[in-house]
């Protein structure tokens, strides 16, 4: 990936000549290159991106360090007692907590730099396949694993982001090393590690814009932007304080802004005067706002909430909008249902279908959540199952060659609770920056006092869409 010339800043510099005492796991890189004042602009650099096992010397805040000129690892991680360590080309050596642990993003400017593309190192117990020399292998894009091993007695296994399955001679054996060139750098989750349930997401033709569940908050919805899905900004509100519209009380849940012609439109849900939860909407020349109301709900029932409203076209620019019936709050099955819209996105038209219900047992008494995407002649309904305040939500997934159905799910759940990261769901879909798949979702942070912001890959493997090794808890390539 190209990148702007890098300056070598006063801290580097510290860095650089703090290090010449030694290579140890609190050493700084070394970095020979002349230094004529404080900033000097290099002819080319190379960002190093350190994992997250990475062990940082003291007084380095930053998760990476910018080099002079090409910079290279071949893909070797050297264990060392309980700990491991990469030797890059000039000579750095940097220190990671545990075997095999070597995790490096290489991206430069330097001539010759290549596309992304993944080296896998297997550590000393990998059984190498027959006619196999090589103790690593290459592959265009990005490959990652989130550490998890499986016994197959005598032996153990893991399987990779792209279903690649090594294995390794004794019990807990799996070790691997992964050296990313060219992919932009790495990220963790979450990627906003403050209260932000319900993510709603979308490219707006310039960047990402998300909108969270805001309650009972005098500003309801707060909005945050963002270049790449992994750094978010603060961007105000859809409704700021003193604006919210007037038929609503409270419970601001599950917003979403969707282009709709020429205008966005927030869909979101709140409750009624009249005590129901409805769905509102209201348009902006722009996903940022200002907001006006539509000034009554778009979906109302008297007699049961309706909530967690998404838009999508179908292939043939049709609009639709798809929700889910409360019922689940009062003892009743939850049936997510879908409507045509009107062509400026504020009106019901045509006939309400029943796209689904709550009929697996991992669901529970509830399925909500919608998101639907059209791919491959497919429509895929990706949702929410069960207690949304504990590990058993989860994400499923169902698919349609009509955008209202009928729609057929695959079955078990492919996203669920696991690293430390309790009940993921309520998702967006989006198209990355490269091109690529990428689910945004909340779950609960470890204390369970935050739902928080994820961002994990999708993958297509055999026409369904999965989250492999997901949700994550290690460093990943920036999507």
């Amino acid at each position: 990936m190209k990148q702007s010339p890098r300056i070598l800043s006063l801290a580097f510099v510290g860095a650089v000549s703090a290090l010449m005492s030694g290579c140890g796991p609190d050493a700084a890189p070394v970095d020979t290159s002349p230094v004529g004042s404080a900033t000097q602009e290099l002819a080319c650099s190379t960002r190093i991106t350190y994992g997250d096992r990475w062990i940082r010397p003291s007084g380095h805040p930053a998760q990476y360090d910018v080099a002079a000129d090409l910079v290279t690892w071949d893909g070797t991680c050297v264990n060392e007692g309980t700990n491991s360590y990469a030797v890059l080309s000039n000579g750095w050596k940097p220190y990671f907590t545990g075997n095999n642990a070597c995790v490096l993003a290489l991206d430069t400017d330097c001539a010759g730099a290549a596309a992304c593309a993944t080296r896998v190192s297997y550590g000393a117990a990998w059984l190498a396949p027959a006619n196999h020399p090589a103790r690593y292998d290459d592959v265009g894009g990005r490959v990652y694993w989130d550490r998890a091993c499986t016994n197959a007695s005598p032996n153990s296994y893991t399987v990779l982001s792209n279903g690649w399955a090594p294995y390794f001679s004794g019990s807990n054996a799996c070790g691997m090393s992964f050296r990313y060139t060219g992919c932009g750098g790495l990220y963790q989750n979450p990627v906003v590690p403050v209260d932000c349930a319900d993510p709603g997401v979308i490219h707006d033709g310039t960047r990402y814009v998300a909108a969270c569940t805001s309650g009972g908050a005098a500003s309801a919805f707060p909005l945050r932007t963002s270049t790449d899905l992994v750094t978010w900004t603060g961007a105000g509100s859809i409704f700021p304080s003193g604006t919210r519209p007037s038929w609503a009380t409270g419970d601001f849940w599950a917003p979403e802004i969707h282009k709709v012609g020429t205008r966005f439109i927030a869909y979101y849900t709140a409750r009624h005067s009249s005590g129901r939860l409805s769905i509102g909407a209201a348009t902006s020349a722009s996903a940022l706002g200002p907001f006006t109301d539509l000034g009554r709900p778009l979906v109302y029932d008297a007699n049961m909430g309706m909530i967690d409203a998404t838009f999508f076209k179908d292939t043939a620019g049709t609009p639709f909008l798809v929700w889910k019936a409360d019922g689940n709050a009062v003892g009743q099955p939850t049936p997510i249902y879908g409507q045509q819209l009107s062509a400026d996105g504020l009106a019901l038209v045509g006939t309400r279908r029943t796209l689904m219900t709550n009929n697996l047992s991992w669901e529970g008494g509830v399925v909500e959540a919608p998101w639907v995407v059209a791919r491959g002649g497919y429509y895929y309904l990706f949702y929410s199952g069960n207690a949304y305040y504990n590990s058993t939500y989860a994400v499923g997934v169902a698919r349609a060659t009509s955008p209202l159905g009928p729609y057929t799910k695959l079955g078990a759940p492919i996203l669920t609770t696991g690293g430390g990261w309790v009940g993921p769901g309520h998702n967006s879909v989006v198209t990355g920056p490269r091109g690529e798949s990428f689910m945004v979702y909340h779950a609960w942070n470890s204390a369970h006092t935050a739902r928080v912001m994820l961002v994990d890959a999708i993958t297509w493997p055999n026409g369904w869409p999965a989250v492999p090794e997901g949700p994550s808890v290690g460093s990943r390539p920036v999507p």
